[in-house]
């Protein structure tokens, strides 16, 4: 009887408004139509000065204040805000608010935190919040933080910008769990400083006039990478882990951009469309296109899904100004914009007239993978940055009037990972020296050559097919004309249309002149066999043909091939989208039960076609498959 009166009583309690006092270091905000209840804790109230007006509210920190505030706000209004200063790290918490910012009082932004250090921006777990900022305003973002903002939680933020950037920071943001819609911003979706940081959450950017997210440094010289980024300023983005869907229309957008690196290692899913065609840059007096990941400095990637797609005029899906290292991830770039021109006063955003004698400030060609400059210094060049792949899964097609699947303007070393060309003009080029040591490359040119070096290319192992255009285009191209030359020294090369003249071969290889479209042709070396399928062959020279070429096959191995018709590897381990199979060679006596039942088989014959009946050869070393008939092979 006792206890149900205690119950009584406090059930009263509840229902008169009398509540729990307030926990220390808080402030509670409560948002309703055209006002907005604000809550401070007795042990800070001296430290805080709070303004009103309707819906909007400012709170100041004192100097004094030598402990963290958490500000928890919820509730929804049509026009409010929320507007902190001070000069000590705070908590804000997004707890089931919804906001809109109206008619600006203390600043256009929906929340606007004038705070230069640390700012937790807790999404807390199971809401849904969203801010919309006025669109009368002067404010650099809808939700902006002057300091470092540090996303935590797994609750849910809905972003509208509608005067500037949708999330700004004017330091770092890092990202860990929660999920950042961004549907509209007349900026980029989310801009910092110093660096960005994405453990791991969601974030989907759509509607922008500008970039996707861009971070830029803070001061005039960037820092080197610190221990935990502690006062990091060097305009990086590092993507840990989580999942990044960002769709720009914009003219000349970009979907990640920075001042400096790009790191991505680890899991993340990212999903980059740029469909903005390019545009005249009044300053630099050069065309700019599009680009779905875009770098000033290096680019890193070591993990990861990347699906990258631009579709405008001019547009890439990758390109850094320094050096591109692929070591893993499973990356596809498609590009099917047209070329771009623009001189200052002419714009053609499919501009198919010969670019030859065309300043190459006044175009942008689509290519997937870009890294690296080279610079004119009167009549010569200089060359900065490079490309490393050595692991990872990349797999690109450009469509494009002189769309390059990847080009390097400096040097390109490739020593493992699978890759896989189907580009307009040349499948893989670099400005300088190539290097193949390992890996599986395949590259296909339909219009220009598979791969292509105005310096040396030396091919050292790993197993290259490359397929050139119609002749004179060839399947491996170096600059002879400056005196530059392929080297073969090692691995498996195929060469559809062939390997330039002069080339240095130091080790064997076979050559035909022609060769059949949309067949299979295996080659055996040793124990060794690799199946390929070529594409459809083009016949008559010059450019505009689609697939293969017509003068020929080139294929070396390290012990002096065959080739023979057909896809003869028996489960072999496919490569190139189906195109490739590689086996360990031909079954050996010990992977039958007896040579009797080898000899007893109606479809045993030799090479030459002889059947064998009952008798086992001395020199018997093992069958294989082909054309669906088992053979017996020879010593």
């Amino acid at each position: 009887m006792k206890n149900t009166a205690i119950l009584f009583i406090l059930f009263a309690f509840a229902a008169c408004g009398i509540a729990q006092a307030q926990s220390d270091n808080s402030v509670q905000i409560v948002y309703n139509g055209t006002s907005a209840t604000v809550n401070v804790a007795d042990n800070i109230s001296q430290y805080l000065t709070v303004t009103q007006q309707g819906a909007h509210v400012s709170i100041a920190q004192s100097d004094s204040v030598a402990s963290e505030i958490t500000y928890t706000l919820s509730g929804t209004s049509t026009d409010g805000e929320f507007y902190m200063s001070g000069s000590y790290k705070a908590t804000v918490e997004l707890n089931g608010l919804t906001l809109t910012n109206a008619t600006p009082v203390y600043s256009g932004a929906a929340v606007h935190i004038q705070n230069g250090k640390r700012i937790n921006v807790k999404v807390i777990t199971g809401t849904t919040n969203t801010l919309v900022d006025a669109a009368g305003g002067s404010q650099k973002g809808c939700l902006y933080v002057k300091g470092h903002a540090e996303f935590k939680q797994q609750g849910t933020l809905n972003v509208v910008g509608n005067v500037k950037h949708a999330i700004k920071a004017g330091e770092y943001i890092s990202l860990k769990n929660a999920t950042l819609n961004i549907t509209s911003a007349l900026g980029d979706g989310i801009s910092c400083n110093q660096y960005f940081l994405m453990e791991s959450g969601t974030v989907n950017i759509s509607g922008t006039s500008d970039d996707g997210i861009q971070c830029d440094l803070e001061g005039d010289t960037a820092t080197a990478i610190t221990e935990d980024h502690e006062d990091e300023d060097s305009g990086n983005i590092y993507i840990e882990g989580g999942n990044i869907t960002i769709n720009c229309a914009a003219i000349a957008a970009k979907g990640i951009k920075c001042a400096g690196d790009i790191y991505i290692s680890g899991d993340p899913v990212i999903d980059i469309t740029t469909s903005g065609k390019g545009e005249w840059d009044e300053e630099d007096l050069e065309t700019n296109a599009a680009c779905c990941l875009s770098a000033d400095g290096n680019i890193d990637i070591s993990g990861g899904t990347l699906t990258l797609t631009s579709t405008g005029s001019g547009g890439k899906g990758m390109k850094c100004d320094n050096v591109l290292t692929i070591s893993g991830g499973d990356i596809t770039v498609t590009t099917t914009g047209a070329l771009y021109y623009n001189n200052g006063t002419t714009e053609n955003t499919n501009y198919t007239g010969n670019t030859d004698n065309v300043s190459s400030d006044y175009y942008s060609s689509p290519k997937g993978i870009k890294a690296g400059v080279k610079t004119q210094v009167g009549n010569s060049y200089t060359y900065g940055g490079g490309m490393v792949i050595s692991g990872g899964k990349v797999k690109v097609t450009t469509s494009g009037r002189n769309a390059e699947g990847i080009e390097s303007k400096y040097y390109l070393n490739i020593s493992g990972g699978e890759i896989y060309i189907n580009a307009y003009d040349d499948g893989i080029n670099s400005a300088q020296d190539m290097t193949i040591t390992g890996g599986y490359v395949y590259s296909h040119s339909n219009n220009n050559d598979g791969i292509d070096a105005n310096g040396n290319i030396y091919l050292n192992g790993g197993l290259v097919y490359a397929i050139g255009s119609r002749s004179p285009e060839l399947g491996i191209d170096a600059n002879s004309e400056e005196g530059k030359r392929v080297y073969v020294n090692g691995g498996v090369i195929i060469a559809v249309g062939g390997i330039e003249n002069g080339a240095s071969y130091n080790q064997p290889k076979i050559q035909q002149s022609s060769v059949s479209s949309n067949t299979w042709y295996t080659v055996t070396y040793g124990d060794n066999t690799v199946a390929f399928k070529t594409p459809t062959i083009s016949t008559g020279g010059g450019h505009g043909g689609p697939g293969g070429n017509s003068s020929g096959l080139v294929i070396s191995t390290p012990i002096t091939p065959s080739l023979a018709t057909g896809n003869n590897v028996t489960d072999g381990t496919s490569h190139f989208e189906g195109n490739c199979y590689v086996g360990g060679g031909s079954v050996g006596i010990d992977d039958v039960e007896t040579e009797q039942q080898i000899v007893n088989d109606p479809r045993v014959f030799t090479l030459d076609g002889r059947y064998l009946g009952t008798e086992v050869p001395a020199t018997f070393r093992g069958v294989y498959i082909q054309n669906g008939k088992k053979h017996i092979k020879l010593q």
